[in-house]
């Protein structure tokens, strides 16, 4: 019987926060492509655009977005309020702001910019695909459903409409629709990489190698995709085929050698399909010195020294492993075993009288 913990799963997604596109500025206010020097030379030149001409919307904007690229978000959102209150019928206004909220999880907000966003432009589907992304968070499906489907009729070439209803099919436990409103959604936008990951997660799902065909796909589209990697390597592990599984998890560490996720996986299959603990051990060592909370990785290294028979080093990372996640079970049960076959356990002295 293993006493390995299961690798990790997927690397959460977080939903739509996560997948969304941005919004770009409208043509018609973009900061210009040619601008010289830096933020605070742009916000300068615009200033003295603004002073020149206050009632300009358009200013306020390009500002906005300004302070937002340099992460100054209460300077963009005052503009914003400066930009709306000069033309508080320009819906792109009210839809670049509930992005704002949304992206400072401020749901509520957001959603109220984009119902009347809608309100404000409701010949168009950009809005209503918006609202359907937070009724989707809300786990309002139907709701959001309505919302795609109207969007889809207004524009049936809409990939993010696709996209939205994948996603609504996959919550709802439909693989099968799921599965083809993404694909409609790369018919419709072959670049779209958050469809094809979700199409690798659902055909893994399945055990259908076509999952390995969409992460590459996705691949192709960000070479450098850390969530692809790792998912194609997952699916490769799963599989039995620890070399392509590893080389994906070097690929990782090529593309981000700070992330504990490559050595850690790599070290579990040492250890679990290689049944090589003192590999396994050096994998295990890396993982923890790129992420010292990691207590998975603490964990499988006292198992992979358990396994050579190195009862107190077990003991320890066990112990490790438990400080930092006090309520994870399998090192608490290892510790007792460790215990009761003499290993030496701090947190016991008292009751083996040391």
């Amino acid at each position: 019987m293993t006493h390995g913990a299961r690798p990790l799963g997927h690397l959460l997604v977080l939903m739509m926060l996560a997948c969304r596109p941005s919004t770009p500025p409208p043509a018609d206010s973009a900061v210009p492509a040619g601008s010289a020097g830096g933020l605070a030379e742009q916000l300068a030149a615009l200033e003295q655009r603004i002073v020149a001409d206050p009632s300009n919307a358009a200013l306020y904007a390009e500002r906005a977005r300004l302070y937002t690229a340099a992460d100054s978000l209460r300077q963009a959102f005052r503009d914003w309020e400066r930009a709306i209150a000069a033309d508080s019928t320009h819906a792109g206004y009210r839809i670049e702001r509930g992005d704002l909220y949304y992206g400072q999880t401020m749901v509520d907000r957001a959603r109220s910019e984009f119902e009347r966003a809608i309100t404000l432009a409701p010949d168009q589907p950009g809005p209503r695909l918006k609202l359907a992304e937070i009724e989707l968070v809300l786990r309002h499906h139907r709701e959001a459903m309505e919302l795609v489907n109207t969007a889809l009729r207004m524009d049936p070439h809409l990939a993010k409409g696709y996209y939205i209803k994948g996603w609504i099919y996959k919550e709802a436990g439909d693989t099968a629709l799921a599965i083809s409103s993404l694909r409609t959604a790369v018919e419709q936008d072959p670049g779209h990489y958050s469809a094809f990951i979700q199409l690798g997660l659902l055909h893994a799902g399945l055990h259908d190698r076509l999952a390995v065909d969409y992460y590459r796909s996705a691949l192709a589209i960000r070479p450098n995709s850390v969530e692809a990697l790792y998912n194609l390597g997952m699916y490769h592990q799963g599989h039995g085929e620890d070399s392509l599984a590893m080389a994906a998890y070097a690929r990782i560490a090529e593309v981000d050698s700070l992330n504990a996720l490559a050595p850690y996986n790599t070290g579990y299959i040492h250890l679990e399909h290689r049944q090589d603990p003192r590999s396994a051990i050096v994998w295990f060592t890396k993982a923890t010195e790129l992420n010292t909370n990691y207590h998975q990785a603490w964990y499988n290294r006292g198992v992979a020294y358990e396994r050579l028979d190195r009862l107190d080093s077990a003991a320890a990372d066990y112990q490790v492993a438990l400080l930092i996640r006090p309520d994870f079970d399998l090192a608490a049960e290892a510790l007792q075993r460790v215990y009761s076959n003499g290993a030496y356990v701090k947190a016991f002295d008292r009751e083996r009288g040391r």
